[in-house]
């Protein structure tokens, strides 16, 4: 039961408070707080004299009441004044508050104490008997900590009476320090959400039946059992001990009777500053973190000169965030995305590095444009994130994708060859394996000819080194089905799935990006490096999860609708091609495909004419090229899928 309601009929205070609420009651004046403390003890000091007078204790100097009076009023006052006791917001008073008046009483004690043995010394008489003063100090201190206390109950009750959004009851999830600074936090957090209702966890040898004064729970039960059985909305984990399989675990509990679910996003760990937040799908997809050979990475970029295409690009952006902490000498950032490279630059100067940033607005396909680059940075390590990667779109426009995926790609590894970059890192896609579709297809083709040039002999004569790094589908990453299906929910749906049995590949941005650069760093040439992207996830189950993270119910809340696969799209995507092989690395992450090695003479010719083809425009010839550069290019639910009987 809430302590309010034995006190206070809530009808009646809404009347009172109607036009107010906890952030427009002005603050009281100090000058008041500090004339009221005075009040306070000095009726706790005559109650004293009052109950010692009954108990037969008589005034040691009756004639000197003012005298008395007087040197009292001044040595509170004095103390008052020194530890500022007034000085804080009472609604917001905390065990600081508390200490300073603990010290204030305490020195105003001896220091009467003092004026009592100088009076006696000099007078023969005490102007008041040293019991009397204690238990009035005593008296005293529990009547300021008292008022203090109904002040911020009575804020505390004007705060719910008038919120126009109620507060979510909420359980904490943990029983340490770290725990109860969280609830400590939600409770003197202005205009929060939350209202900690109390403590939960499954150490069951942890001997409490409550915490800061509210419920602590064992948990024998599922969690959300717990929560309903106590009133509370949602569950905030605070515990830091938790593993990722544990914390999961409670989130999926959660999750299955529609229980909101936080955790905690920390801002600053040597103060332990955090903030509660919501919790994203990636958050339960992601796994446990990498470890990366960041002195082979350090080697590699620390003050070199670093070029990324592609650099305002959901991977580009994260590659350039990752390389900045390696402090290269000069970063060149190319795209051809007006807004987002200025959104970069604009995020990038709020960093405040000393690193030399250029910022180039081109795209790929302008060989004289690039090449002028090349020529005035003169780049050590290349990135290549630069690339179309809508499938629908591409399947649509397929000269875009040579022109772009492949034409773009040579252009920019020729030069790095030409100006003998030290190495060259392109990044792929899972769906450049057994291509179904133009994109795919279009990314395989790259992919072949950055093989081909690692065996040119330029790049063995520099000891230029020629990187593939493959992977699946990046979570939040410019175009996936995560920010679609944010969108969908935002709107009250439906969300839309192409079939009810499709499953992808999932990796975080960071983490990809992360695994891009440990290949880059161990890669000698020619490998193509694909990455450990977990176990693939069913989207339907995406789905499901994203419309439970926002509290609503899969379709009752929001309907999931099936719309049909989409020109060129696969059930299930592979990292590996079928005749493949791989081999292991030192990262337990990274392994390296076992493709054909291409004939760099045969394929750039190859390349060159369906370069001559898509110009032309006609869609039909130039993925006819394509299959032919490819041959395992088979077309799925596509215009294209003729091309394939022969």
């Amino acid at each position: 039961m809430k302590i309010q309601h034995l006190f206070i009929d809530e009808p009646i205070l809404n009347k009172i408070f109607t036009k107010y609420n906890v952030n427009t009651l002005r603050f009281i004046p100090r000058w008041i707080v500090f004339l009221l403390d005075l009040f306070v003890v000095g009726v706790a000091n005559y109650i004293s004299v009052l109950i010692f007078s009954g108990m037969g204790f008589t005034n040691a100097a009756e004639n000197n009441v003012w005298t008395l009076t007087i040197v009292y009023y001044f040595v509170t006052a004095v103390f008052f004044i020194l530890l500022k006791t007034y000085s804080g917001i009472i609604r917001h008073s905390t065990f600081e508050d508390a200490l300073k008046l603990i010290f204030a009483q305490l020195g105003i004690y001896l220091s009467l104490v003092a004026v009592n043995s100088f009076w006696n010394y000099n007078f023969h008489v005490k102007l008041f008997s040293n019991s009397i003063f204690l238990f009035g100090i005593l008296l005293g201190f529990f009547g300021l900590l008292l008022y203090r206390i109904l002040v911020k109950m009575l804020f505390e009750i004007i705060a719910i009476s008038t919120s126009v959004n109620p507060k979510s009851k909420v359980f904490i999830y943990g029983h340490d320090t770290y725990a109860m600074s969280v609830a400590n936090a939600i409770k003197f957090e202005k205009s929060g959400k939350f209202a900690v209702a109390g403590f939960m966890h499954s150490d069951l040898d942890f001997n409490a039946s409550t915490l800061m004064g509210l419920p602590y729970v064992k948990i024998r039960k599922k969690i959300p059992v717990h929560l309903r059985h106590n009133g509370a909305q949602a569950l905030i984990i605070a515990d830091k001990n938790l593993s990722r399989e544990q914390q999961l675990k409670i989130v999926e509990s959660c999750l299955d009777y529609n229980m909101m679910v936080y955790t905690l996003n920390v801002v600053n760990k040597s103060d332990e500053k955090f903030t509660i937040k919501n919790l994203e799908i990636e958050d339960l997809l992601e796994r446990e973190p990498i470890q990366l050979d960041k002195k082979t990475i350090s080697n590699q970029l620390h003050n070199k000169v670093v070029l990324i295409t592609g650099a305002a690009g959901s991977i580009g952006s994260e590659m350039v965030l990752q390389v900045l902490a390696f402090k290269p000498q000069k970063l060149v950032l190319i795209d051809c995305a007006e807004t987002a490279l200025h959104q970069l630059k604009l995020q990038l100067e709020g960093l405040n590095t000393p690193i030399d940033l250029h910022y180039i607005i081109s795209d790929i396909r302008d060989k004289d444009l690039m090449s002028s680059i090349f020529e005035r940075f003169q780049p050590d390590v290349v990135y290549h994130a630069a690339a179309y990667k809508h499938v629908p779109m591409m399947e649509e426009n397929p000269y875009q994708a040579v022109l772009t995926n492949v034409h773009g790609t040579k252009i920019i590894a020729d030069l790095a060859l030409q100006y003998q970059v030290e190495k060259f890192v392109m990044v792929s896609t899972d769906k450049a394996v057994n291509p179904s579709n133009v994109m795919g297809a279009s990314k395989r083709i790259a992919e072949k000819y950055i093989q081909s040039l690692s065996k040119h002999p330029q790049a063995i004569a520099y000891a230029s080194k020629f990187i593939t790094t493959r992977f699946g589908n990046v979570l939040g990453s410019n175009g996936s089905v995560v920010p679609l299906f944010k969108q969908q929910i935002e709107k009250g749906g439906p969300v839309t799935i192409t079939h009810p049995d499709i499953i992808r590949y999932f990796m975080t941005i960071s983490e990809a990006c992360q695994l891009v650069m440990e290949a880059g760093a161990m890669g000698n040439g020619g490998e193509i490096y694909i990455f450990d992207m977990g176990k693939p996830v069913k989207i339907i189950e995406l789905a499901n999860k994203m419309i439970r993270l926002a509290g609503l119910i899969p379709n009752i809340d929001i309907k999931i609708d099936y719309i049909g696969l989409r020109p060129g799209e696969k059930l299930f995507e592979e990292l590996l091609n079928n005749s493949s092989l791989t081999i292991s690395t030192h990262h337990e992450k990274i392994m390296i495909a076992m493709e054909k090695d291409e004939n760099y003479t045969d394929l750039s010719k190859k390349i060159d004419e369906l370069i001559t083809v898509s110009r032309t425009f006609d869609s039909l010839n130039t993925v006819t090229k394509m299959k032919d550069i490819v041959p395992e290019f088979k077309s799925m639910n596509s215009t294209y899928v003729s091309l394939d009987i022969y």
